[in-house]
Formats: C-alpha cells, structure tokens, sequence
C-alpha cells in the first residue's frame, strides 16, 4: 500500500520517545508523530498518553524526499471548538445609563469633571511608575 498525503490510516507504535512517537504503517513503512502533533491538549510527557504496542489513527501529513513520513493523531478528529465556558468570559448587557433632563451645559460640564479626574489619575500612575519624575540616569 502506497503512502498518501492526507489520507487516515491505522498503525501500530513502535515507539515512544520525549519528542514523537514512531507508528508502523500498514504497508510496513514507519513515520513518526510529532508531540505537538498528538493532542489539542499540552501534554507534559508523552509516555502518559501513548505506549509501544497501541493501534492508533493517524493521518499522513507530508513524505519528505529523503522518505521521512511525518503523521499527526489529533487531525484525525475535528478541531474542538471553544465555548464561551473555556474562555471565562460571558456577555452581560450594560446597563442603561439613567435618563434625566440635562441641558447640554450640564452635560458638558459633567463630562469635564470626569474627564479631568480620569487625566489626574492617569498622571498620579505614571509618575509612580517612572518613581515621581526624578531619574538617576548615569550616575
């Protein structure tokens, strides 16, 4: 049997060292997985997910000139989305600012209170981080 790029077959590992796994084919050739190649998930340490002697699914992902075949498991199975749950975050509607009866004056002087305590405060903060505008630069 011919090797095909892209193709999924089954192997057999024949191996299993810190970077990949070594997969006998069914036409007897032998290719090799990646770690990165094994699992959506980290894995710290391959020898806890796979072991000499498991069939697995593959797929063929390139034969190099020289013969080389490389395979990957995780492209076997379709790529698990993430949820809003995975990532923590969930959209919450804002709440709607109260209506009152400002004129534009009153507006706009509200707007320029907060304004002016948002630009003080973001002052206060960077003159903490450069250590209150006093430098030793050189000495």
């Amino acid at each position: 049997m011919a090797v095909e790029v892209g193709s999924i077959v089954e192997g057999k590992i024949t191996g299993v060292k810190k970077f990949g796994a070594f997969v006998l084919l069914p036409g007897g050739e032998t290719g090799m997985v990646h770690i990165s190649e094994v699992s959506n998930e980290y894995i710290q340490e391959l020898s806890d997910v796979l072991s000499e002697g498991q069939t697995v699914k593959v797929k063929i992902m390139n034969v190099s000139p020289d013969g080389k075949i490389a395979l990957s498991i995780k492209r076997t199975e379709p790529r698990p989305r993430p949820t809003r749950a995975d990532t923590g975050r969930v959209w919450q509607p804002r709440t709607p600012a109260p209506q009152t009866n400002l004129s534009f004056e009153d507006m706009m002087s509200q707007f320029k209170t907060r304004s002016e305590e948002k630009i003080s405060d973001l002052r206060r903060v960077t003159e903490a981080r450069r250590g209150g505008g006093y430098s030793r630069r050189g000495h």
